[in-house]
C-alpha cells in the first residue's frame, strides 16, 4: 500500500479519536446485546453461545461500516476540505484505500468488546483453524457493508445518511436472522434473511466458526448484493463528482 494511502488513514484515524463517542457508539449495540441476550440466554451451551458471538460479529461489522462510511463520507462532504482534496492529481485510489484501511481499524476495535465479553463471560470457543477462518470471513463480509455505507455517503447529504443508516442498521440484523440462533427465527425470517446481505453474512459466519451448512443460495444472494452496492456506490460516486466538479 501506498504511503499516500497510508497517510490518509492516518489523517481518518486521527479524525475519528479526537471523537471518542464515534468509537463507542459503534460497539455498544453489540457489546450490549451480548450482555443482555447471548451471555443470560445462550452463555452456558459452547454451540449456541459460539454461533451468537459470530452473530453479534457480524451485526458490529455491519453497524460499524454503515456508519463509519455511510454517515463519515456525507460529513466528509460537507467539508471544504474534502472538494479541495479530490481536485488534487492523485486520484480517488489512494484516498479509497486510506479510508478503506481505516474503516477495518475501526471494525476491529468494535469488534473487541464482543470477543472479550464471549471470552469471560460465555463458553463459546473456536479451535485454531476455526478461529483463523472465522477472521478471514470477517474481513470478508465487511466487504458489501462497506459498498453499503459507500452508496450512502455519496448519494445523500448528511442529515440524511444518518437517519437512512439509522433505519436500516436494525431491520436487516433482525431480518437478517441476527437476533436469533440459526433456524430458531420465525418463519417469515427464516425465508427471507438467505436473500439479505445480513442473512448471507452471518450464514457464512455460522458455517467458518461451526457445523453449520453452507447454503449455496445465501452464498450466490449475497455476491449478488456485493456487485450491486458496487455498482452502486461507483455511480453515486461519480454523480457526487460529476455535479460538484463539472
Amino acid at each position: 500500500m501506498s504511503s499516500l494511502a497510508l497517510t490518509h488513514a492516518r489523517f481518518q484515524l486521527v479524525e475519528t479519536v479526537r471523537i471518542p463517542i464515534a468509537i463507542f457508539g459503534s460497539a455498544f449495540f453489540p457489546a450490549a446485546a451480548m450482555l443482555a441476550f447471548v451471555v443470560p440466554f445462550a452463555g452456558g451451551d459452547p454451540v449456541a453461545a459460539t454461533y451468537a458471538t459470530v452473530s453479534m460479529i457480524t451485526f458490529s461489522v455491519m453497524t460499524t461500516n454503515l456508519f463509519q462510511y455511510g454517515v463519515g463520507v456525507s460529513e466528509d462532504r460537507a467539508q471544504p476540505w474534502d472538494p479541495y482534496v479530490r481536485t488534487l492529481p492523485t486520484g480517488p485510489l489512494a484516498r479509497f484505500s486510506g479510508r478503506v484501511l481505516a474503516g477495518l481499524v475501526l471494525m476491529v476495535l468494535s469488534l473487541i468488546p464482543v470477543i472479550v465479553i464471549a471470552a469471560l463471560f460465555t463458553e463459546a470457543t473456536l479451535s485454531g483453524e476455526q478461529f483463523l477462518l472465522t477472521a478471514s470471513v470477517t474481513v470478508l463480509i465487511s466487504i458489501p457493508f462497506t459498498l453499503m455505507g459507500l452508496a450512502i455517503g455519496y448519494s445523500l447529504p448528511q442529515k440524511a445518511a444518518i437517519v437512512v443508516a439509522q433505519v436500516l442498521f436494525f431491520p436487516l440484523a433482525f431480518l437478517g436472522g441476527l437476533m436469533t440462533a440459526p433456524g430458531a427465527a420465525p418463519g417469515i425470517v427464516e425465508d427471507l434473511a438467505p436473500y439479505l446481505p445480513t442473512g448471507g453474512a452471518a450464514r457464512l459466519m455460522w458455517a467458518a466458526a461451526g457445523d453449520y451448512p453452507l447454503e449455496p443460495l445465501s452464498i450466490l444472494a449475497l455476491i449478488g448484493w456485493t456487485a450491486t452496492l458496487a455498482g452502486f456506490a461507483t455511480w453515486a460516486y461519480r454523480r457526487d463528482e460529476g455535479r460538484r466538479f463539472s
